[in-house]
């Protein structure tokens, strides 16, 4: 028997073996884009690693052609872009509200956001300081969001 591969086939079967570890339980890909000149984007970063995420952190020029290629409306942006999977994800997510978009798979929803930047949130958090209550809000691509989940800092509220 003769095997005659296709560049479309071997690609196809590239990709397959890059989907393979998350499928298989591996830690779940977020890729990032965050601007040189913030510091608070990487400490986000660092929580997502320490909750056992795999990011591919992208330090680049301008995060607004991410953003738009990722649906993500004008009144939920915040400082960094991300994405896992399917999903948006922008600004100072926490892993857990992440893990349950993933586990629920909600339909229509396209994205997670943080809007603004709360105190206490992943990369925010300031010594002595009480951390926020703050919404995580679920996007859609027509621009319409609803609340997602609620936390105090890292807590659910």
């Amino acid at each position: 028997m003769r095997v005659i591969a296709s560049r479309r086939g071997l690609m196809n079967g590239l990709l397959g073996l890059a989907v393979l570890p998350a499928a298989c339980g591996g830690p779940p890909k977020v890729e990032a884009w965050r601007d040189r000149n913030c510091g608070c984007c990487g400490g986000w970063v660092e929580h997502l690693r320490a909750e056992g995420f795999k990011v591919d952190d992208k330090v680049v020029d301008a995060v607004a052609p991410y953003r738009q290629a990722l649906g993500t409306p004008p009144d939920l942006m915040s400082c960094h872009a991300g994405k896992i999977g399917r999903y948006a994800l922008e600004g100072h997510v926490p892993a857990a509200a992440i893990r349950r978009l993933l586990k629920d798979e909600p339909e229509g929803i396209v994205g997670l956001s943080v809007p603004a930047m709360p105190v206490g949130v992943p990369g925010m958090e300031v010594p002595g300081a009480e951390p926020s209550t703050y919404d995580v809000v679920a996007f859609r691509r027509d621009g319409a969001w609803r609340p997602w989940m609620r936390f105090r800092g890292l807590e659910t509220a």
